[in-house]
């Protein structure tokens, strides 16, 4: 009996020594160490993230994209540009505001996109995912975001095609 009680002992400290922390102490404040991205394997988009207390967080308020031709006159395509030359300016924009707080589009967990139709009344949702694609779920940034892709019947300005909103942390 007393063998067991001492086997036991043993087991008991070795199992609470290899536990496996997803936690960092910072000073006095513990942190959790890991961002966890709920995958779904066949899509390009998770079904959502889990972000652990003590990260850091970045929002951008929505942000579209640059003219691309001020000569263009207004209510012109060329001004903007079609709606994937706008999701591209968009994005950049995104990459550029997050920079400035040291974030990076590998840090983007989520984004809000706002898709409006064009003098037609179509509404690109290929140009839109084709541009994100370039972005997100690739070589250069294997990370998937939680995203939401809403049709509206207007942005504030009518010449703009989409408007997006990224949430990053790290």
């Amino acid at each position: 009996m007393k063998n067991i009680n001492y086997i036991l002992l043993v087991l008991l400290i070795i199992s609470t020594s290899c536990t496996v922390s997803t936690e960092e102490k910072v000073g006095n404040e513990v942190k959790e160490e890991f961002i966890v991205r709920y995958d779904r394997p066949e899509a390009s988009i998770l079904r959502g993230v889990y972000i652990p207390k003590g990260k850091e967080y970045f929002y951008t308020s929505g942000l579209v994209a640059p003219i691309k031709d001020e000569n263009a006159p207004l209510g012109s395509q060329d001004r903007y540009g079609n709606t994937y030359e706008q999701s591209l300016g968009t994005l950049e924009r995104i990459k550029e505001t997050i920079s400035e707080a040291s974030f990076s589009m590998e840090d983007v967990f989520f984004l809000r996109v706002y898709l409006a139709p064009d003098k037609d009344g179509n509404i690109d949702w290929d140009a839109w995912f084709k541009a994100y694609g370039e972005y997100f779920n690739n070589e250069e940034n294997p990370n998937k975001v939680a995203r939401s892709t809403i049709a509206v019947y207007a942005l504030a300005n009518p010449d703009l095609l989409i408007e997006i909103e990224a949430v990053a942390a790290k």
